[in-house]
């Protein structure tokens, strides 16, 4: 058994190689079994990758044979015939295979052999890069621990899929389940907030979803008022990371949101006895909510990922915000960071098959615009990729944000409760607007349910 530079040896199959190769040699519908769990790369020695690579460009090409004439005659003009003698080799594993009817066994052995040489590279470098001088061990863990979870999904891959076999077990099977007893599992999860659900139909798996704003409009109450309606409301498993926030605080605010108590007075704590009666109740009512908080500061998007993985059957991730995440790679600047993390969010999203949901702030562009200072895609700072990676992308604008500019009698008119939630860029549907209530004393965002007008951008 072959050996590498730490003297350990690496494990593989050689007789399972070889009957692979060898039952698609003798029949050729082999191939189509084998591509469900090997590439050429599985495969440990050399000779056997180019054997393998040549069947699959037959294969790929919708050749009618794959046998010793037409893989000898590929290997030659390759010029690795020559080189390696592979055309009597050929020949030798067309008459040594056991039997072509055990081929799915043999490819299970083969990957397995590759994913056990993988764990045994992965180690190495692992022991490598933690014994050089300067070490980061926090790098090296993220970096092993995503490699290690690439692997683990390597291993249940089936490989690309017919459209026949998505329509009928995916697309059919999953529209079946919508008109069944189990519906509510397979829709987007209700927000609470109606007419924003009319549009977005809800925070859909994979989905990555981002609520922009310039600071005070409320990104973080609006965040915790979602949360809260998914881990109330919907009974949904909710991680709420806050980097900005202590969980203490951010208790605070949910609880002064679920007993209408002002916020202020949880600094002060000068509750009146029919409040610490409602502050006992809306804590009581939230002792058994699946609603999991996360202060912890300088996060990057592997560690969030790494957490919610070891919690499981997470439904739902909101992060409060995406300036403060930190990059778990080194880059020339901030804008780079800022793509490599949203590219990492939107990975996340669809690698745990559940939305996140990230707050972001706007740039100073909205400052500077006239008399309207309603925010725009163009607005997302410091990278355009948090408009292409997000599926959706929401605004929160309160007018009263920009009262100092106008006159005193517009002033006057300014409903300073009044918030407009702006459904930018939606991938699912269309897009608008639509008007919520702010109570700011509670940090609390209500719909206006009444209002059935929308308007489209």
């Amino acid at each position: 058994m072959p050996e590498n530079n730490t003297n350990i040896m690496l494990p593989y199959n050689r007789e399972a190689e070889q009957s692979v190769l060898g039952s698609i040699l003798v029949d050729a519908s082999c191939m189509s079994i084998a591509l469900k769990y090997l590439e050429s790369d599985h495969f440990f020695l050399p000779e056997h990758k180019e054997i393998f690579a040549a069947m699959k460009m037959r294969y790929d090409e919708k050749a009618t044979s794959i046998d010793t004439i037409t893989i000898c005659d590929m290997l030659a003009k390759s010029g690795y015939s020559d080189a390696a003698g592979a055309r009597n080799y050929v020949y030798q594993l067309a008459q040594m295979v056991p039997s072509v009817a055990n081929v799915e066994n043999y490819a299970k052995i083969v990957r397995e052999q590759y994913y056990l040489r993988c764990l045994i590279q992965l180690s190495q470098n692992v022991l490598e890069n933690a014994s050089a001088s300067g070490a980061d061990a926090k790098l090296i863990m993220e970096t092993a621990e995503q490699k290690l979870y690439d692997m683990r999904k390597g291993t249940e891959s089936s490989g690309p899929k017919k459209l026949k076999s998505v329509i009928v077990d995916g697309v059919y099977d999953r529209l079946k389940k919508l008109n069944s007893e189990e519906k509510d599992d397979y829709k987007g999860i209700p927000t609470g907030f109606g007419l924003l659900d009319r549009y977005i139909t809800g925070l859909n798996r994979s989905d990555l979803i981002f609520i922009g704003a310039r600071p005070a409009m409320g990104k973080t109450s609006f965040a915790l008022n979602l949360a809260h309606n998914l881990a109330v409301t919907g009974k949904k498993k909710v991680v709420f990371f806050s980097l900005e926030m202590t969980n203490e605080q951010l208790a605070e605010r949910i609880l002064a949101s679920q007993c209408a108590i002002d916020a202020k007075k949880f600094r002060t704590g000068e509750f009146s006895d029919d409040e610490w009666v409602r502050l006992g109740n809306a804590a009581s009512a939230l002792y058994d909510t699946e609603l999991y908080l996360s202060d912890a500061s300088a996060i990057t998007v592997p560690e969030m990922k790494s957490i919610v993985r070891r919690m499981k059957n997470v439904d739902c991730v909101i992060i409060d915000y995406l300036g403060l995440i930190s990059s778990s790679e080194r880059t020339e600047n901030r804008v780079q960071e800022v793509t490599k993390i949203t590219k990492n969010l939107k990975m996340m999203a669809k690698d745990l098959n559940i939305p996140v949901v990230c707050c972001a702030q706007l740039s100073r562009g909205t400052e500077g615009r006239g008399k309207s200072h309603r925010p725009q895609l163009s607005d997302l700072r410091e990278s355009g990729t948090i408009e292409q990676d997000a599926d959706i992308v929401m605004f929160l604008y309160r007018e009263v944000y920009y009262a100092g500019e106008k006159l005193e009698e517009e002033r006057e008119n300014i409903d300073s409760n009044k918030t407009e939630l702006i459904v930018a860029k939606n991938r699912h549907g269309e897009t608008g607007t639509i008007e919520l209530v702010f109570d700011s004393e509670y940090t609390r965002f209500r719909p206006i349910e009444t209002n059935e007008h929308y308007s489209e951008n």
